[in-house]
């Protein structure tokens, strides 16, 4: 009799509960209808999370009374535990639950909708990935092509390098032929080498150089490359380079980077042909230099810095051949020095300074060695030798041997004096009035 009963009130609860379904149903798909169009588009990345309700927005009718069905159901299952007017209750409380949010309580799949969205936002994100790697791919493929391109590029630095290297170096270092001739003050030295340097590293200007001003017979047009090492805005090289042919004709230098010029080469077809220098820094050359075939030819220098040149050196081919001094600076030569092969064959000299030579005196060589031979004097300034003496060689020693002498000055010896070891041993007479001596 209690069980009829209860099954009676249940079919009573959803008598109820199925028109409520039909009433509530239709107004809410109403309003979802009205609203729909109104409502902006839903932002992908405020959408729910799987197994929460997002209020039953973008679900169909259809899915709504498939939802209320699975709720009345589950409902249904789970009141039935309480009995059969549990299982009613139940059944219509999750049936009007699931109608009007479209989801089903304590299901593990989320509602319709909020399904749907995910997928859509797991597409979007999925459909990001994929453009990032491509986008990778592509930015891999550029950075390996940049490198491949670098790589090329090294390599051709590397094949240039020793060309490059070789036209910016120093000149190669000199033979051993060189330095002895360097080491010789009697052989003719040989023009200083260039260094051969890119352009690049200059500041250039063209410029046009007056007639005359450096010795030109016509106005010149030049580009003027500086070069400022040390950065102090004080160049230590500049180079003057004809515009129509190309070939340095003229470079100035600062050797010991004082910020004054101290060295000037003039060039003619390329070859140096003349240079000066200044050796004391007082901005005036006191060294002049004239070369030609790559040999020096004449060199005369200033030596006390006065303004007057006092030493003069000739040369012939790879040889000294002649050096003249002023030792008084009064602009006369008072020594003059003859050679041969490198060797010292004369001298003459004004030991007195007063503008006449009066000594003169003849060299040999002993083996490799030079010595003197003989020497002519003037002992009464009347410009002529009137004294002759004689050397020799003895245990390595040069002594007097013999010497003449014309007192009257008629050209004739008139006494004559024998020494040996350096030691007077005997006197000849040609004049006896001359005795007493």
């Amino acid at each position: 009799m209690m069980q009829r009963r209860r099954h009676a009130s249940a079919s009573r609860v959803l008598a109820v509960a199925l028109p409520l379904l039909v009433l509530v149903l239709p107004l809410h798909l109403g309003c979802a209808s009205r609203s729909g169009p109104t409502s902006p588009a839903p932002d992908p990345a405020s959408a729910p999370a799987p197994g929460r309700s997002s209020g039953g927005s973008g679900i169909g009718a259809g899915q709504r009374v498939a939802r209320a069905l699975e709720g009345a159901l589950m409902g249904a299952v789970i009141g039935g535990q309480a009995g059969p007017i549990g299982a009613a209750v139940g059944a219509v409380g999750l049936l009007v639950y699931g109608a009007v949010t479209g989801d089903v309580p304590f299901s593990s799949a989320g509602p319709v909708g909020s399904r749907g969205a995910e997928a859509e936002r797991e597409a979007r994100i999925e459909a990001q990935i994929e453009e990032e790697m491509i986008r990778q791919a592509s930015l891999e493929s550029e950075i390996e092509e940049e490198l491949r391109r670098q790589e090329e590029l090294l390599a051709s630095l590397d094949r240039d390098a020793p060309a490059e290297d070789a036209a910016a170096a120093d000149p190669p270092p000199p033979t051993a032929d060189e330095v002895a001739e360097a080491a010789d003050p009697r052989a003719a030295p040989l023009a200083p080498r260039d260094r051969d340097l890119p352009p690049s590293i200059f500041e250039e200007e063209t410029m046009e150089v007056p007639r005359g001003r450096w010795g030109n017979a016509r106005e010149l047009r030049v580009v003027k490359r500086s070069l400022d090492a040390d950065g102090d805005g004080a160049p230590e090289q500049i180079r003057y380079i004809e515009a129509s042919t190309g070939e340095m004709i003229r470079k100035e230098m600062d050797r010991d980077y004082d910020g004054t010029l101290d060295a000037w080469h003039h060039y003619l077809a390329g070859e140096l042909r003349r240079r000066e220098l200044d050796e004391n820094g007082d901005g005036r050359p006191d060294v002049f230099e004239e070369y030609h075939g790559g040999r020096m030819v004449r060199r005369e220098v200033d030596r006390d810095q006065d303004g007057v040149i006092d030493a003069f050196y000739l040369y012939e081919g790879p040889d000294l051949v002649e050096e003249r001094h002023d030792a008084d600076d009064d602009g006369r030569v008072d020594l003059r020095v003859i050679y041969r092969n490198r060797h010292r064959m004369s001298a003459e000299e004004d030991r007195d300074r007063d503008g006449r030579m009066d000594s003169w005196t003849t060299f040999a060589l002993d083996g490799d060695r030079e010595v003197i031979r003989r020497i002519e004097k003037d002992t009464t300034g009347d410009g002529r030798a009137d004294t002759f003496e004689t050397y020799e060689q003895q245990g390595g020693r040069t002594v007097l041997a013999r010497r003449e002498e014309d007192k009257n000055g008629d050209g004739v010896v008139d006494i004559t004096s024998i020494y040996e070891n350096g030691k007077l041993v005997r006197r000849e007479l040609a004049d006896p009035a001359l005795l007493p001596l």
